[in-house]
């Protein structure tokens, strides 16, 4: 039989409940999913359409509310990019609230993908001596700045390397993202992440990360952490249009990466303190 035939049949066998089974328990045939990992971005819009329904209705059966699962692809032309002014930072974490809320984070233990570093501002960029337990009655605090880390969304990622199973991959747009249903926990993206912005979730043991809210990218809306800023000190874009609030931020301002003698070509820019700040 050949290919094209055996992928058309393989789809056409997979019922609603077959889909319920083996994608949404957890404990499904290894075969389907192996299947889906190696096929999934050759199948034809048909297909992927087929599959994205089903999963939408048990998702639906099982719930009992509407669901929407998508597969639309990296948007054409885009590379995303984020910037931090930490002139404008007052160490609020609103977006790290946000950040738990929207990526339904863990809360016991609890786990944050953004985390805030609270630094004196005559130590200057001293992680070393940060503190990301602060907790005053009121922000900012005199005598200190603060430093948002989350995943750098680097050019060069060096956790997607490590991956055994490819269940971390770079899209097009630059984002780096994670298939839970692929990862097996091995933690091996976790220890080449040198920034420690890689995390496996407590209960179901897999590898979880920043995304930039990447299901909110594809809508053209802000990742939530951005939205809720209150000082404006947050912001994303396409680095490849020249008229982006983010390409202009950068030419207007000197920015520096962290650990930028690694080359991972990080993505996630802060700009020098004012001296006001300083």
């Amino acid at each position: 039989m050949k290919k094209g035939n055996s992928r058309r049949s393989f789809i056409k066998n997979v019922s609603l409940a077959t889909v319920s089974t083996i994608a949404l328990s957890g404990c499904g045939s290894k075969a389907f999913e192996d299947f889906l990992q190696q096929n999934f971005r050759t199948l034809t819009k048909e297909e992927k359409d087929e599959i994205v329904k089903n999963l939408e209705l048990k998702y639906k059966e099982k719930y009992g509310k509407e669901f929407h699962v998508s597969d639309n692809p990296a948007i054409d032309g885009t590379l995303f990019g984020y910037a931090l002014d930490l002139s404008r930072c007052v160490g609020c974490r609103k977006c790290v609230y946000a950040c738990v809320k929207e990526n339904n984070q863990s809360r016991e233990p609890q786990i944050h993908w953004i985390e805030v570093l609270q630094i004196e501002k005559e130590k200057g960029i001293d992680f070393a001596d940060s503190n990301v337990q602060y907790n005053p009655e009121k922000v900012p605090e005199k005598g200190y700045f603060y430093v948002p880390v989350q995943c750098q969304q680097c050019r060069h990622p060096q956790c997607t390397t490590v991956c055994p199973v490819k269940a971390t991959w770079q899209e097009p747009d630059g984002i780096v993202v994670v298939d839970y249903n692929w990862c097996i926990g091995c933690r091996y993206c976790v220890q080449a992440c040198p920034y420690g912005c890689r995390f496996i979730h407590p209960v179901k043991k897999v590898a979880n990360k920043c995304t930039l809210c990447y299901h909110r990218l594809k809508k053209n809306l802000a990742p939530a952490c951005m939205e809720v800023c209150p000082t404006g000190a947050r912001m994303y874009g396409n680095l490849r249009d020249k008229n982006s609030d983010l390409v202009k931020f950068l030419k207007e301002h000197t920015t520096h990466v962290l650990r930028a003698n690694l080359n991972t070509g990080a993505k996630l820019y802060y700009n020098e303190l004012s001296s006001e700040v300083r």
